[in-house]
């Protein structure tokens, strides 16, 4: 078999069947390991969010575009202005939700949807629903993959870069998906965590709305 080819096969068969398997058993082991650390971590934001709760759920698009329920620890509270409208997020981020974020542990309970089969451990990053009409073809191939806890534009800027090159990172990803391309996320994942890069927008708490792009 000529050796492109062969390269050919092998990132498919990786893409179809060993990455479900390794997100599976990796998943599965860490929420075993994880299960006190996440029960603390739960404890501890259920007090620093006055009541608001632990954990944000969210309606998200996966793989082909299909609708799953993310979950992520809540780092804000509910707090509201004289009128019911939510605070800004600066306003609302709690400083022990500012530490969860910045450290990512914000991320971790998506393990649960990892092991449902909604995510992948590596992949682009699942945005808001109400983003799917305003992408442009091109932009709307981040879909064609899982959606992942962590992913290639996570390793190049995470909120700190513009919608426009996040998703050029994320169809980049799309076209280049491999192990070695996973193991390049995870290594740079691990060190950006530890460095806390990228966390915030230049003008946000968190990462401004998608506007479209015109």
């Amino acid at each position: 078999m000529p050796p492109l080819r062969a390269l050919n096969t092998t990132m498919k068969l990786y893409r179809n069947f060993f990455k479900r398997g390794i997100d599976i058993l990796a998943s599965g082991s860490a929420l075993l390991l994880l299960s006190l650390p996440l029960a603390a971590v739960t404890l501890w934001l259920h007090f620093a969010n006055k009541g608001a709760g632990a954990f944000f759920f969210q309606e998200r698009p996966g793989k082909d575009g299909k609708i799953f329920r993310v979950v992520k620890f809540k780092t804000m509270t509910d707090e509201r202005d004289a009128q019911g409208n939510l605070l800004p997020d600066a306003q609302r981020l709690t400083k022990v939700g500012r530490f969860v974020r910045s450290t990512s542990v914000d991320e971790l309970p998506q393990l649960w949807n990892v092991l449902r089969g909604d995510m992948s451990l590596i992949g682009p990053r699942p945005l808001l629903v109400q983003y799917l009409p305003l992408y442009s073809p091109q932009q709307a191939r981040r879909h064609e993959v899982r959606p992942g806890i962590t992913g290639w534009a996570q390793c190049h800027g995470r909120n700190a870069i513009s919608w426009q090159k996040k998703f050029e990172l994320d169809v980049w990803y799309v076209d280049n998906l491999s192990l070695l391309t996973d193991c390049k996320v995870v290594l740079t994942t691990i060190r950006k965590v530890l460095k806390r890069d990228g966390i915030s927008s230049a003008t946000s708490a968190t990462m401004e709305y998608f506007n479209g792009n015109n």
